[in-house]
């Protein structure tokens, strides 16, 4: 088991080094197909991969629906998602902290669900606060720009979710310089 979680690490960052330092093609896009965010694909088309597992959320305000609701309102609010744990990046899940802030871990006002910072002190997620956790979902818009804390929170759940033997699913967002590219290895 050792060996499949070393090469899902190894296979992940590869992932994420290449989607951040290059292999950009143009995207192809059909004018008449409706664009989706990847939360609005995740719950219209593929909500299985979290049904029947405790859901880890790790996002802050940019993790929205066109309509502009929350990633934690929608998932929460679904009866077949057992939303068990936040985690929050630099300015923090709601996005209420200043930047470089240092947050402590506390509880959501609005869902009661424990919320972890992965920013300061702990950038990586623990194996305490993985407990409750059999999915991780993180939706974070990056700023398109290669040196940022938000992509480095991703590479840390990568890290800690394969160390623990749990499962990653990042959702997609255009890059805000032009959405007009799809990166990574395409």
């Amino acid at each position: 088991m050792f060996k499949i979680r070393k090469k899902t690490l190894f296979l992940a960052t590869v992932f994420l080094f290449l989607s951040i330092f290059g292999m950009e093609k143009i995207a192809s896009t059909d004018e008449n197909e409706e664009f989706q965010f990847g939360i609005e694909v995740l719950l219209d088309e593929q909500k299985n991969l979290l049904e029947d597992k405790r859901v880890g959320l790790v996002t802050n305000p940019t993790g929205v629906n066109q309509n502009l609701e929350s990633d934690v309102d929608l998932l929460f609010s679904d009866p077949d998602i057992d939303l068990t744990a936040l985690y929050g990046p630099e300015h923090g899940v709601r996005g209420n902290e200043e930047a470089g802030e240092y947050i402590e871990f506390y509880t959501d006002p609005e869902t009661e669900l424990p919320v972890y910072s992965l920013y300061g002190e702990t950038q990586k997620p623990s194996d305490e606060m993985l407990e409750d956790v059999d999915t991780l979902v993180f939706d974070i818009q990056d700023a398109g720009v290669t040196y940022y804390t938000y992509v480095w929170t991703m590479y840390n759940v990568i890290e800690a979710a394969a160390e623990n033997d749990k499962e990653v699913v990042i959702l997609d967002r255009p890059n805000p310089l032009g959405g007009d590219r799809v990166e990574g290895p395409v």
